[in-house]
């Protein structure tokens, strides 16, 4: 009988349980694992690992695309840069260029440290609700 992989069985409990914004912060963080994982592999050589991060990180990038609501302005901005994200990563890919990496990493970084604050504050937000209570 098989053990489970207590660390995978950690990162599905984390999953399971995390709420919407923590959601998109784990997307985040991620796509800049991905990202790194990639320009590891364009400086090595490594076609395939460079393929296989970079379709990640892509598809990680249309996840967060599906997950923004066009009723709010904001949300049209963040398509558009996504869209830019994406297809940057697409040209990356294609041209083996680490430069455009780290462009696109800037971008994903300035997104979640962003949202970072925004976790944190609405948690202290409901801290003080729930305190005056």
């Amino acid at each position: 009988m098989a053990m489970n992989n207590p660390y995978q069985q950690y990162q599905t409990n984390a999953v399971q349980t995390a709420s919407p914004g923590e959601l998109t912060l784990m997307l985040y963080n991620g796509c800049l694992k991905f990202i790194k994982l990639a320009r590891q592999a364009i400086e090595t050589g490594d076609v395939a690992a460079r393929n296989e991060n970079l379709t990640k990180a892509q598809n990680i990038i249309l996840e967060l695309m599906k997950t923004l609501k066009m009723e709010y302005e904001v949300a049209k901005s963040m398509m558009t840069m996504y869209d830019y994200i994406y297809r940057r990563l697409i040209e990356a890919n294609v041209k083996h260029d680490a430069a455009i990496l780290d462009e696109v990493e800037g971008y994903v970084t300035e997104f979640r440290d962003t949202w970072k604050q925004v976790i944190q504050l609405n948690r202290q937000r409901q801290y003080a609700e729930g305190g005056q209570a």
